[in-house]
């Protein structure tokens, strides 16, 4: 029976070609996705993960069991000391944010490994004025170290940690609305052994969001303190309902903790309400679904390169994150691009986009996302920032094949347009 959306035969002829031509790309991430299915399944045998562990808990939440044991599942699976995953958090920006002011104290510095972090952290460090409580307003000067080239100032990076008073450096793995490229695993790890070597005292925090199970090893498996993101990106594997985690040296998860709720309470409050079977059962999902999102990620950069645009990471290039960029040039072809995107979803998917005044950016951004848990960028979703150079990001995608169905139907929109 003929599907009933609307995809000519120019793209679906595209499109075949564009799976024939990744054959290697996909086995390759199904062997990362085997590699880390294993690595969990391991972790959640080790830990006994009982049927009681999924029982919720109200109130302070005192003695949940399941959430104390996924703590340390969390910290098996990072390879660190101590591991907080929360409900409480409520995004990836809160729960860096938290990491940070655990971190520094008054009269410390903090510098930003890769030039200015993510949008809405620029209020969080007082770059730019997004209202009262930043890490400034309490005594942290932030420093940053420019990009070289698109690309990590190693040499600048040296320089700036060699000040005693810097005692924490942030290294964003993902790109954000930047044009250099995600980091590799094995690249954060040399970037840790500059700081390390420089300035052994200062904490290496890893903002790890859009990368978990891209690759068989973490940031902390390289040198990094502290791992920090969110649970409705890749490791809630499109279930869990809200949340973020850190996994790192035990002194800074305890102090992010406290920063989480107050001193005195840190870890020991903070209910789970009956979702704890959707966090555990999310992270065993959470290899497999990653890989449907790089697919999805690396289909639509092989189907826009067969339709003339330019892509960032290109359709063969091994993958660290779920991101794709696709540089569509103009205001009009984004819009199109996401409105194609939003009309492949399954929630909301006669809705068009229009760019808007989101918080904690500085320009209007556009977002296509019509998805189970509002937000949750492991699912299909695009977004841009509308200004120049009319960039559009992807990521996400619960199943390849509907990845790849939203991806064609934005596709049709550019064609129509």
């Amino acid at each position: 029976m003929n599907s009933p959306l609307r995809i000519s035969e120019r793209v679906r002829t595209l499109a075949a070609q564009a799976e024939r031509e990744l054959n290697g790309q996909f086995a390759r991430i199904d062997a990362i996705a085997q590699a880390n299915s294993q690595r969990v399944l391991a972790a959640f045998q080790e830990h006994r993960v009982a049927e009681s562990y999924f029982a919720g808990t109200t109130g302070y939440g005192y003695d949940d069991l399941g959430r104390d044991k996924l703590d340390e599942i969390y910290a098996d699976l990072f390879g660190t000391e101590d591991a907080l995953v929360r409900l409480q958090f409520v995004n990836g920006t809160h729960a860096i944010t938290c990491a940070l002011f655990g971190a520094l104290k008054a009269g410390d510095v903090l510098v930003s490994a890769l030039g200015a972090p993510y949008d809405t952290l620029l209020g969080v460090v007082g770059a730019v004025d997004k209202g009262r409580g930043s890490l400034m307003d309490y005594g942290v000067e932030y420093r940053q170290v420019e990009l070289a080239d698109d690309a990590p100032d190693k040499a600048g990076l040296a320089q700036a940690v060699r000040d005693p008073r810097v005692k924490a450096v942030l290294i964003q793995r993902s790109r954000g609305y930047a044009t250099r490229a995600s980091l590799s695993v094995d690249e954060i790890g040399e970037l840790c052994a500059i700081v390390r070597e420089n300035n052994p005292n200062a904490a290496i925090l890893v903002d790890n969001c859009y990368g978990e199970f891209a690759e068989e090893r973490e940031p902390t498996h390289v040198g990094a303190d502290l791992v920090v993101g969110s649970l409705i990106k890749n490791p809630g594997g499109g279930l869990a309902p809200t949340g973020g985690y850190i996994a790192g040296r035990r002194d800074l998860v305890e102090g992010a903790a406290m920063r989480l709720t107050c001193p005195g309470i840190g870890r020991e409050c903070g209910s789970t309400l009956g979702n704890n079977r959707l966090l555990y059962q999310g992270l065993f999902l959470a290899p497999h679904t990653v890989a449907q999102a790089v697919k999805t990620a690396v289909f639509a950069a092989r189907l826009m390169e067969l339709l003339g645009y330019e892509t960032e990471p290109r359709s063969d290039a091994v993958r660290h994150d779920i991101i794709q960029m696709i540089h569509l040039k103009t205001p009009e072809a984004v819009k199109r691009f996401c409105k194609g995107i939003q009309s492949g979803a399954p929630v909301d998917s006669y809705v068009t986009p229009e760019p808007w005044d989101m918080p904690g950016y500085d320009s209007q951004v556009i977002m296509a996302a019509g998805a189970f848990i509002q937000g949750a960028s492991i699912e299909l979703s695009a977004d841009a920032p509308m200004r120049e150079p009319y960039t559009v990001y992807l990521q996400g995608g619960l199943t390849y094949e509907s990845g790849k169905t939203g991806v064609m139907l934005a596709a049709e929109e550019l064609l129509d347009g």
